[in-house]
């Protein structure tokens, strides 16, 4: 009975301290939303408000027409970008850990290194060499230096994770598809692909997501309006003599609309596709 009590007692404390946390980091984003649907007097009111007294829709009617900005115009250029940075992630970053899990060749280690260190880095850090190497490219100011750049973010993150699960495939196994009759390629399609299959699909949401958030190499890159991605449009609420913070924040809730949706229904992909290869790892 009372070991039945102590863990009674403590599964209880878990879902409490969980609950806590929990509202710890979602009561940022209920701020944001309840602040979409104030006033512009109500958000400055003291002591604060928990709710909107006057509904406030405009904020929201806003978005979708606002000047230069077109949010249909910038969620198809986002979507544009975060697809092609997507699918360049994946089709390098697939071959390049297959190849690092399975030989053994010099720089190897220092390769790896250099990929996590990536992870480290700040964003601005390649903001002026890629910036000279698209204008000799004559690719500035299109989506397709968006693309690359984004892509640059996902390959490495893909290395590490897809690495793990091609290791943990056993060369007997591989060596036996060769009997048969198979080619390194086929064999690689038929047996190591499918085996690694969750990992592509985390690493094709996370570059995805990468490209989706990304705000500076689309300022930097693009500088056509009309090509900017989604998250360029929160300086078109940002003016000379103030914020309109109430058209701010709805802005950002309907940017984290696309985000939400993935990670609802793909968190099944997400979770057990990072899980997996950190314990295959």
């Amino acid at each position: 009975m009372e070991k039945g009590n102590k863990k009674g007692k403590k599964e209880f404390l878990l879902c409490l301290v969980s609950v806590v946390i929990l509202c710890l980091l979602l009561f940022p984003l209920f701020w944001i939303f309840i602040t979409s649907l104030k006033t512009e007097k109500e958000i400055f009111q003291i002591p604060p408000t928990f709710y909107p007294h006057v509904l406030n829709t405009k904020s929201y009617a806003a978005q979708v027409g606002n000047g230069d900005f077109n949010m249909f115009r910038s969620f198809a250029n986002s979507l544009i970008i975060s697809a092609g940075a997507m699918i360049i992630a994946v089709i390098l970053a697939v071959p390049a850990s297959y190849a690092v899990a399975r030989y053994r060749f010099k720089g190897r280690n220092g390769m790896l290194l250099c990929f996590l260190v990536t992870q480290m880095l700040p964003v601005s850090v390649l903001l002026t060499p890629m910036f000279i190497m698209f204008k000799g490219m004559h690719i500035y100011n299109t989506r397709v230096s968006a693309i690359l750049s984004d892509a640059t973010l996902g390959i490495p993150f893909s290395v590490l994770i897809l690495k793990n699960y091609f290791a943990s495939v056993p060369r007997d196994l591989e060596e036996a598809a060769y009997i048969d009759g198979c080619t390194r390629f086929l064999a690689f399609l038929r047996i190591l692909l499918p085996v690694a299959k969750p990992g592509v699909v985390v690493c094709a949401i996370f570059s995805f997501l990468y490209g989706w958030g990304d705000l500076a190499y689309g300022m930097t890159f693009i500088l056509d309006q009309k090509k900017r991605p989604i998250t360029a449009g929160i300086f078109n609420f940002m003016g000379q003599y103030g914020t309109k913070w109430s058209y701010l924040t709805a802005f950002a809730i309907v940017t984290i609309i696309p985000v939400a949706l993935i990670f609802l229904f793909m968190q099944k992909y997400i979770i057990s596709g990072m899980t997996s290869g950190a314990v295959k790892g």
